[in-house]
């Protein structure tokens, strides 16, 4: 507190000290704006306390742009484990040293009727012209209501808890969605020699390598990643797609969920029940693996033409051909039956800005917004996938985003002072 009786004011508030919250940080101080980043753990707490052991990028680390702090290390194609994350997150926070008070949760955000925000936390009342909300959209770990039905013995875990096989009791685990975090927890689990029921979603795949040469690498080249949500074909509905699986661990592969059932591990199609001990499943397994691959090979077609049409020298390039089908659709499977003792929830994540007080949310909890920018003046979100750009939520493409919105917030100031 400045004084015993002043609440402290800024010009701008950042919510969340994340790799978006630092980086509207850093463009600010560029700018020379008076601000405050408060953050309710610590900085880049997600990184370190949400991931498992082995978790390492799915993105090469020359995607690392973050602003003013590129990555800078000998292996710019392969991708950084965990520890090495946190090495460059840590490296990041140095290099910003932003205004920040951490430990620090907002409680509410509130347009005053004078203008500006009332900003209201654990920590006391703040006030700021303008606010960015950078807490990120992935606030409240999905977990179905039958898992209140699941029998008591088996220890249940979101994809933010698990850590590794070692943690988890003896016995077989049922991991429960197919996307980035559950395809490569199950891999994980299989890895370590566990077995690995995998009940599937409607995640797509994508191939770690194409044509001699990482995807990502040509995607870029393709100038995939610079289309906007404006641009795409789905337009605002491409925000709702779920991200391919694949991974980069031991220097990058493919994740084939048909390969892994030649090697033991049990496939299911969407869950859609519980009775006692009995889990249901919709009979979908089939079409949802081949609707993964048609992903898979309409993305290396997209290269393959974009090899013809430039004229490229690259080696040819082999069309995907299943490893393995079901021979049926299996709809039921027992728990206790099948030795299943742990299971791991991997079907995401729900938006939580309830403590912003303003008509800016669709009907399902999401901001509404055109590059962050929202209809309330001065008001802003940063981080969210697709924000702008595929980019947008990651490491390579928040960078744009902040300088942005940076930008936007010293014109809206600029036009207040001179009205």
């Amino acid at each position: 507190m400045t004084s015993a009786n002043k609440t402290p004011h800024h010009s701008v508030i950042i919510i969340g000290g994340g790799q978006a919250g630092l980086s509207a940080s850093y463009y600010l101080q560029q700018q020379g704006v008076d601000h405050l980043l408060l953050e309710k753990s610590a900085l880049t707490n997600a990184w370190r306390t949400q991931r498992w052991d082995a978790f390492c990028l799915v993105t090469p680390n020359w995607q690392c742009q973050l602003p003013g702090y590129p990555y800078a290390g000998d292996d710019p194609h392969g991708f950084m484990k965990k520890d090495e994350i946190i090495a460059y997150l840590d490296g990041f926070i140095e290099m910003v040293n932003a205004p920040c008070r951490t430990g620090v949760t907002v409680q509410q955000v509130k347009p005053r009727a004078q203008g500006g925000y009332l900003v209201r936390t654990s920590d006391g009342e703040f006030t700021a012209d303008q606010v960015i909300v950078a807490s990120g959209g992935y606030q409240v770990p999905i977990i179905p209501r039958l898992a209140e039905r699941v029998p008591t013995e088996i220890k249940q875990i979101h994809s933010e808890q698990y850590r590794n096989a070692d943690l988890l009791p003896e016995g077989n685990v049922l991991v429960v969605g197919s996307g980035q975090s559950g395809a490569q927890i199950a891999e994980d689990l299989h890895l370590a020699g566990r077995k690995v029921f995998l009940a599937v979603g409607d995640a797509p795949r994508c191939a770690r390598f194409y044509r001699g040469r990482d995807v990502v690498d040509w995607l870029d080249e393709m100038k995939y990643y610079d289309i906007s949500v404006d641009k795409h074909p789905l337009r605002e509905g491409v925000r709702d797609n779920t991200n391919h699986y694949l991974t980069g661990r031991d220097g990058g592969r493919d994740i084939d969920l048909r390969r892994f059932a030649t090697e033991g591990m049990e496939l299911f199609g969407l869950l859609t029940g519980l009775e006692g001990s009995n889990l249901q499943f919709a009979p979908d397994l089939a079409s949802k693996l081949e609707a993964a691959d048609a992903v898979y090979e309409r993305i290396n077609r997209s290269i393959d033409k974009y090899i013809e049409e430039n004229a490229i020298d690259a080696p040819s390039g082999k069309h995907y051909q299943p490893v393995w089908k079901p021979e049926a659709e299996r709809e039921q499977l027992d728990l206790r039956t099948a030795g299943i003792t742990s299971i791991i929830w991997c079907i995401g994540f729900a938006p939580d800005f309830r403590y912003v007080e303003a008509s800016v949310f669709d009907g399902h909890g999401h901001p509404v917004h055109h590059r962050g920018v929202t209809a309330q003046p001065g008001l802003y979100f940063l981080g969210l996938p697709w924000l702008h750009t595929w980019g947008s939520g990651r490491f390579s493409g928040i960078a744009r985003d902040a300088e942005y919105l940076a930008e936007q917030i010293v014109s809206t100031a600029r036009l207040a002072k001179a009205g």
